[in-house]
C-alpha cells in the first residue's frame, strides 16, 4: 500500500498538453482508442453523447446521443457496447443501436460508471451509488449473463489489467483508493483485494490505464493532474492538466504513443477552469497497449 501526494520533483513541466476538442462536457469520460478506425472515442456521461476524434485529419464530431452512457467497450467486430442507465446495455454500430441487456432490476435507479473488457471478452462494469446504497461491480460474460462481483463501493471507477494478466487495478473514488485484485483469466474471478494506492483528498482517483511497462496512470479529479505510479505504488510522474477535474486517461495513436485525457465541466465551468470538459492530449514518451475487446454482443 502506498500513500502519496505529488512531490515537486515529479511535476512534468514539459508535458505539452494540447487541447483537442472543447465540447464543455458535463462529465467527459471513457476515452478509448479504436485501432480499426484509428480514432479515439469518448462520452459525456449524463448527456448520453458519444464523440470521436480522427488525428489523421484533426477532426472530431458527435456521432451519437441518447440515454446516459457510463462507459463502453469495443466488441470483437469493432462495434461499440454502450453501458447506460438502469442497467441497460446496447450495441452501437454504424449509427444503428440494438438492446443487448434490457435492464438490471437492481440498477433501475442508477447508471453504469466506467467499464473494462478483459482478455477473454468479459466486461467488468461498475454502477453508481444511489440514495439508499453504495455502488456495485458486475461481470458480464460472453453468454450474456451477469454476476454481482462486489457491492458497498463508494463510486466504482477506472479499471485495467497488469501486463501479465494476473492482476486488475480498480479505482474506488470516494474511498480515495486504487485496489489491486488477483485476476484469473480462465474464470474471470477476482480475489485477494489489496490496497495499491491510499490517496489524500480532495483529489480523488478517477479513471486509470496501465502502460506497456506496467505503470498505472490515474486521473486525479479535483486535482488538475494525472499521475503515473510504478507497480510498487511509487509516484514517479505528475502531469498538470489545465482543468480541475480530469476524469480519465487512455493511450492512443498508431503506436499508442499519445495519452488522451478527458475532463468534466459539471455545473460550474468557471470554478473548474475555462477548459473544463475538454479533451486533451500529451506525448509522455512511454507507450500504452491495445484495449481488450468484449465478446458479449458480436453478431456472427
Amino acid at each position: 500500500m502506498a500513500e502519496h501526494d505529488p512531490e515537486p520533483g515529479t511535476n512534468d513541466e514539459d508535458s505539452n498538453i494540447e487541447v483537442i476538442a472543447e465540447y464543455g462536457s458535463v462529465t467527459g469520460e471513457g476515452p478509448l482508442w479504436h485501432p480499426d478506425e484509428q480514432r479515439l472515442y469518448w462520452v459525456d456521461i449524463p448527456r448520453g453523447k458519444l464523440y470521436r476524434y480522427d488525428p489523421a485529419t484533426d477532426t472530431h464530431e458527435q456521432c451519437h446521443e441518447g440515454r446516459p452512457i457510463g462507459g463502453f467497450t469495443f466488441e470483437a467486430d469493432g462495434a461499440l457496447l454502450l453501458f447506460r442507465d438502469q442497467g441497460t446495455v446496447t450495441r452501437w454500430a454504424d449509427g444503428e443501436t440494438r438492446t443487448v441487456v434490457e435492464e438490471i432490476p437492481d440498477e433501475r435507479d442508477t447508471r453504469f460508471n466506467d467499464v473494462v473488457a478483459d482478455p477473454e471478452g468479459r466486461v467488468f462494469a461498475g454502477t453508481m451509488p444511489t440514495e439508499d446504497r453504495l455502488g456495485r461491480l458486475y461481470r458480464f460474460d460472453p453468454d450474456g449473463s451477469y454476476t454481482l462481483v462486489e457491492d458497498d463501493l463508494d463510486i466504482p471507477n477506472g479499471m485495467d489489467f497488469t501486463p501479465d494478466r494476473t492482476g486488475m487495478y480498480f479505482s474506488v473514488s470516494e474511498e480515495y483508493r486504487v485496489y489491486r485484485y488477483d485476476y484469473d483469466a480462465s474464470s474471470g474471478l477476482l480475489a485477494n483485494r489489496t490496497t495499491f494506492l491510499d490517496l489524500d483528498g480532495p483529489a480523488i482517483s478517477d479513471g486509470l490505464t496501465v502502460d506497456s511497462e506496467g505503470f498505472v496512470w490515474v486521473a486525479r479529479w479535483n486535482g488538475a493532474r494525472v499521475e503515473r505510479y510504478a507497480p510498487d505504488g511509487e509516484l514517479v510522474r505528475t502531469i498538470e492538466v489545465p482543468a480541475e477535474r480530469p476524469s480519465s486517461v487512455a493511450f492512443g495513436g498508431p503506436e499508442y504513443e499519445d495519452l488522451y485525457i478527458t475532463s468534466a465541466r459539471g455545473e460550474g465551468i468557471e470554478e473548474y477552469g475555462d477548459l473544463a470538459g475538454a479533451l486533451f492530449r500529451t506525448h509522455p514518451e512511454v507507450s500504452g497497449r491495445p484495449e481488450f475487446r468484449s465478446r458479449i454482443a458480436t453478431e456472427e
